[in-house]
């Protein structure tokens, strides 16, 4: 039962920074004992459904700029196929995801937030470049790529919270269906209680979304989820 309940918390936390949460699902798996050829699969469809929900949410609140976007999104999207192609031996995977986790949770810890004063030229092919590298990430480990494209966002001063917020979800949601795309061509293992997974998700999903549109302080939850993955990361590494 705990498990569940782990899972529910992990769902609305992400869902309010615009997050899928597939870093959290993998961690909550892998510590669980979940199969290495069932973690990612199970993590990016639950990814998949999460970054929808929070995309909506911060879509209708008119966060949404597309010019950022798109960019970003052309090349992701065919890398992160590509790197869901790849498969890796599951203890390579659970290191680099370990490895990955860590720095996920350092991201979080960290105040990424330059002043205003500093201007980063920021050119259009930079974004396609940032696109691409995250997009293979996120289709290796089976994550969405969001957990390091929004403090890139706010560090480079291209957008504030909660329109990083809308821009991560949905790249989250493509890259996730992207890396999707590519598991299926080596076979696509799933656990049985799949279903029971995604409503409790969905629910959590919606309320988290929902509480990330109004106006909560997202830098202490930001703080929490970095604990969170920081022992996350220390239980994949040396235990």
């Amino acid at each position: 039962m705990d498990f569940y309940i782990f899972l529910f918390i992990i769902s609305v936390l992400f869902s309010i920074v615009g997050h899928g949460g597939a870093s959290g699902y993998l961690a909550l798996f892998a510590l669980y004992g979940y199969a290495a050829n069932e973690i990612k699969s199970t993590a990016l469809i639950l990814n998949l459904v999460v970054s929808l929900i929070a995309f909506w949410s911060f879509y209708k609140g008119k966060f949404f700029d597309k010019k950022i976007f798109i960019p970003i999104a052309i090349t992701s999207i065919p890398m992160s196929f590509v790197g869901g192609l790849i498969q890796l031996d599951g203890n390579l995977y659970k290191n680099l995801l370990g490895y990955f986790i860590l720095f996920a949770a350092i991201l979080f810890l960290a105040d990424f937030k330059i002043k205003k004063q500093i201007q980063f030229n920021t050119s259009q092919s930079s974004l396609y470049l940032i696109g691409a590298i995250l997009g293979f990430i996120a289709g290796l480990l089976g994550i969405g790529g969001g957990i390091l494209l929004s403090p890139l966002l706010i560090f480079l001063n291209l957008t504030d919270q909660k329109e990083t917020a809308a821009i991560s979800s949905l790249f989250i949601f493509v890259n996730s269906f992207s890396g999707l795309m590519g598991l299926t061509f080596n076979g696509l293992q799933v656990p049985h209680n799949l279903i029971f997974l995604i409503i409790i998700v969905i629910i959590g999903g919606s309320f988290g979304s929902y509480l990330g549109v109004q106006k909560l302080n997202k830098l202490i939850l930001q703080r929490i989820l970095g604990v969170v993955l920081l022992l996350a990361a220390y239980k994949l590494i040396v235990i």
